[in-house]
């Protein structure tokens, strides 16, 4: 279940499905510890009326969801035509404090008056923890619920627009010892008053509203986080002090304050693509922690279905979603990213597979002995080139001198010393280890050209630097990769680069899988010139092979790709990454056109919020999770970038 609306202020992230209700709820590290990942800690809306109890994911409401405030301010509209009730959510995350805020909406359709009881549900795991050791309390004193384990504390609570508490609450257990959850307990319109717990714990407020014919009351609703039961109430006081509605403003100020850049350059954008362009830019900025991690989806919905989600900080998705901020000039989210990537370097120069927000090692399935028995470093060693190579544009653009004494001997020339020896002797290639889309280890030919340009970039840098030896150095070795790349890399046979090759007791094989992402990053990073005619035939390979049109453009990563294909007979599913690399080569060779076109076709297959996913069903459009997907988002605005001329 893809987020409809995603929430985030670098501490505090949350998501919510199509239902409206918290599905994700991380703190203190965007993409790490999320609070209720599990199928049974969805949080839930409820309304009672006439003795009737609907919950908003009973399936008998309408939703839809957009982002109207020019800020990362989500709203959600939810229909029951049967109750006659239309509830509209205000939802964010305040800018300055770790607080997620619901100003509420009820509104009776109906023509008579009736009394209305709002319910709000919320389970937490704490620290995404499996034992039974949170503790849910009442404190009358701060009309509040307050959940808590170790050094994380939430507190829960509302009032009405007239400034009433909530009237009734209950505090049980649920996924432990039979009891299904405390939100049971609202069936008949009343709630226990339980006013403690511990365990596997939950709770539930009430809010009674009477609403007169074609008329309507708000409930304001938050949950404040803190790294202790002080700082959450704390936190709190200040919520009811000064109220939703004035935090929700100062929230707003934050956002258009933030999104100034985006919006000037919104403006040189063709008209259809100005809102989506604003709604990227926000999703981008609720992926990236505060401390510098880029995550590659806050979305949890694969945890029910596989080991483990996309809430890593992969260095490659990290350098490609800050790339278009730097282009607009967003240096602090760049900084603290390379900031991130220093800290988490392996003494050898190389960045590993992916790391949580916290900077620790993620989890990895890639070992150190591979087939054959070569012992490698269980990485993609195009995560390191890339980091290299958008560092060096940062600092090309952002012209700061102080760049290179704060990182060019601790991470670039660690980075470049390293990526000039891991280099095989037979080939005259880099050195195996696993490709971008992480199935394959060799040497990918994606791989061979992010190293080259790198290595380029790297030369340029040491030049600044003061390091002429250094300069020569690295860039002989990106010679001597482009001269072995234009010798191996392309299949004559059949007209299109190959996705890699082997060298097995000092002999060439070939990978003669079609993968999308040889061909655009031979072009995208210059390993081969974009009027070659290895880029031209391999161009012309790839559209022949998958049946691209201007008008159907999608492209899947590869031929008979199987990763999380839903359907026999077809060459696997669209990603939006791989249909952008297209347009941004169309632009390239002045064919705006059909790079416009697209670029429709990629807001055609978005959420009305604006929201990307991973991949596209080819057969029905549907979206793949998970989303947001941050890279894809990041290739849209690059792409727009690109298309409005600002810099090649």
């Amino acid at each position: 279940m893809a987020r409809s609306i995603v929430l985030s202020n670098g501490e505090l992230h949350v998501g919510l499905n199509k239902y409206g209700v918290v599905h994700d709820f991380y703190y203190p590290y965007v993409g790490f510890e999320n609070h209720v990942a599990g199928p049974s800690l969805r949080h839930k809306v409820g309304v009672w009326i006439d003795g009737v109890l609907s919950w908003t994911d009973d399936e008998s409401w309408t939703f839809s969801h957009n982002y109207p405030h020019t800020g990362l301010i989500g709203f959600t509209m939810a229909k029951n035509e049967n109750l006659g009730i239309v509830l509209e959510f205000d939802d964010t995350v305040d800018a300055e404090m770790s607080v997620f805020m619901r100003n509420i909406h009820i509104i009776n359709t109906a023509d008579t008056a009736r009394d209305i009881r709002l319910f709000m549900y919320q389970a937490f795991a704490i620290g995404d923890s499996r034992s039974n050791t949170d503790t849910a309390q009442y404190l009358p004193d701060s009309n509040a619920i307050l959940h808590y384990r170790g050094r994380r504390a939430f507190i829960i609570s509302g009032t009405t627009n007239d400034g009433k508490p909530f009237d009734q609450h209950s505090i049980g257990l649920f996924g432990i010892e039979n009891h299904e959850g405390s939100y049971r307990d609202a069936e008949d319109g009343e709630l226990g008053g339980n006013v403690v717990e511990h365990g596997r714990v939950d709770s539930i407020l009430r809010f009674s509203l009477h609403i007169d014919a074609r008329s309507s009351a708000r409930v304001h609703y938050w949950i404040s986080a803190g790294m202790s039961n002080r700082e959450a109430l704390y936190i709190h006081k200040q919520v009811q002090d000064q109220g939703i509605d004035a935090r929700i403003g100062k929230t707003a100020e934050w956002w258009q304050e933030w999104l100034e850049p985006s919006i000037d350059f919104a403006h040189t954008l063709p008209k259809d693509h100005q809102d989506m362009f604003i709604e990227s830019m926000m999703i981008i900025k609720s992926q990236i922690d505060k401390r510098g991690a880029v995550i590659a989806s806050t979305d949890t919905t694969m945890l029910n279905y596989s080991r483990d989600a996309y809430a890593y900080s992969w260095p490659r998705d990290g350098a490609n979603t800050i790339w278009p901020l730097i282009r607009l000039g967003y240096y602090q989210e760049a900084y603290r990213f390379f900031e991130f990537c220093q800290r988490g370097l392996h003494p050898q120069g190389y960045l590993m597979h992916k790391y949580r927000a916290d900077g620790a090692l993620g989890s990895s399935w890639h070992p150190y002995v591979h087939a054959g028995g070569i012992v490698s470093p269980p990485i993609q060693e195009d995560e390191t080139a890339l980091v290299l190579f958008v560092f060096v544009q940062f600092y090309q653009l952002s012209k700061d001198s102080s760049l290179i004494k704060e990182f060019y001997h601790s991470m670039i020339r660690p980075m470049a010393d390293w990526m000039s020896e891991f280099v095989d002797e037979t080939s005259g290639l880099p050195k195996p280890s696993y490709d971008l889309w992480e199935q394959t280890f060799s040497t990918s030919t994606y791989t061979t050209a992010v190293t080259y340009a790198a290595l380029l970039a790297a030369s340029e840098l040491a030049v600044v630097a003061g390091e002429e030896a250094n300069a020569v150095k690295w860039r002989t070795a990106a010679d001597d990769i482009k001269v072995a790349a234009h010798k191996h890399l392309f299949n004559k046979e059949r007209q299109v680069f190959y996705r890699g090759i082997n060298v097995v007791k000092g002999e060439i094989q070939y990978d003669a899988v079609l993968d999308v992402s040889s061909t655009y990053a031979a072009f995208l990073f210059g390993l081969f010139d974009s009027e070659s005619p290895e880029i031209q035939a391999s161009i012309n390979t790839i559209q022949t092979t998958f049946n691209t049109t201007p008008d159907n453009p999608g492209l899947p990563r590869s031929e008979d790709d199987d990763y999380r294909r839903t359907k026999q007979g077809i060459a696997g599913n669209y990603w939006y990454i791989t249909t952008l690399w297209h347009a941004q080569y169309l632009i390239e060779k002045d064919n705006n056109e059909d790079a416009l076109k697209i670029l429709n076709w990629i807001k055609t297959h978005a959420m009305p919020t604006g929201m990307l996913s991973e991949q596209i069903d080819p057969v029905d459009g549907a979206f793949i999770s998970p989303a947001p997907l941050t890279w894809s988002h990041a290739e849209y605005v690059s792409t727009l970038i690109d298309y409005a001329g600002k810099g090649k």
